[in-house]
């Protein structure tokens, strides 16, 4: 991260009243630091933010949602887990860091709670927060008339169908290997860090964020006896449809469409060699997290 922090970006639902809360608290905290504050030029203002007790210092600077990563030093998600994964994306090739302030349900990624925000953004602007690098997944979707679709993503690349009611067809191949022929709604290829959000629901491991491994987990499969496996990271992982009558079906990376997928596409999902910086207050402790979202054991209480 750029030392000392003049640009932060920010990004979130604005129209929730709890995100606009917060961005306005933050704004008004940020103009007294003399930060500069980006915000994506299509989206909606917040009324708070336009206050006149606010002052012209905390009305955010409105600029093209693809220069956010490019401009800023630090970006900061606003919401749940999926506003940080769109911010993911947005900072992806950009190297820049990523914070994250619950005002979502889970939180697995975003772990900075509301009332501990602008100590916890204080200390970031200071370089002071624990950083984070996570793995990104890498998915090039390749059509059969020869075009190429390709994006990065943080969590998980999912094939899924269309259709409802119609089963997928699908063949999965490791490294060149041939793995196995599935029946089905689809297959989540999860990063570690997804591990713990689609893929888990489909019965998939929770795997810890810096192990060096993806998970193949199939949704809703025909058969008990496919399951969901643990592959290395360093393996490229292809998927091929099958011919099946009214056959549609589409890839999504980080719940944002990659594109359509017929037979005779290829799907490949591989670790990326980018990563992204997460950052996390002080005294992350990822097992902890753990405790407290899947209420394990006796929870931090006795702790």
């Amino acid at each position: 991260m750029a030392l000392p922090v003049r640009t932060c970006a920010l990004v979130g639902r604005f129209m929730d009243s709890r995100v606009a809360e917060s961005a306005h608290v933050l704004l008004a905290h940020l103009a007294t630091r003399q930060i500069t504050v980006l915000v994506s030029n299509t989206a909606p203002m917040v009324p708070a933010m336009a206050d006149a007790g606010a002052g012209t210092q905390a009305v955010p600077l409105r600029v093209p949602e693809e220069e956010l990563g490019r401009r800023a030093d630090l970006m900061i998600a606003i919401g749940g887990d999926g506003t940080l994964l769109y911010a993911a994306g947005l900072v992806a090739r950009h190297g820049v860091p990523l914070l994250g302030i619950n005002r979502g349900r889970l939180g697995f990624l975003t772990d900075v709670m509301p009332q501990h925000m602008i100590e916890c953004v204080d200390a970031a602007l200071d370089g002071r927060l624990e950083a984070d690098q996570r793995p990104l997944l890498a998915a090039c979707l390749r059509l059969s008339d020869g075009s190429v679709a390709e994006t990065l993503a943080l969590n998980d690349v999912v094939l899924q169908k269309l259709a409802t009611g119609r089963m997928l067809d699908f063949e999965t191949r490791v490294g060149g290997r041939y793995v196995n022929s599935h029946a089905g709604d689809g297959i989540v290829v999860a990063s570690a860090t997804g591990s713990t959000a689609y893929a888990l629901s489909c019965g998939g491991p929770i795997i810890e964020p810096h192990l060096d491994a993806l998970v193949m987990a199939p949704i809703c499969a025909h058969t008990l006896s496919d399951r969901p496996i643990v592959v290395s990271a360093r393996a490229v992982i292809e998927i091929e449809l099958l011919q099946r009558p009214d056959t549609r079906a589409q890839v999504t990376c980080d719940g944002a469409v990659l594109g359509e997928i017929t037979p005779g596409d290829r799907l490949e999902i591989k670790a990326s060699g980018e990563r992204i910086t997460l950052l996390h207050p002080p005294g992350y402790d990822y097992y902890r997290l753990l405790r407290s979202k899947l209420h394990w054991g006796r929870g931090d209480a006795q702790r």
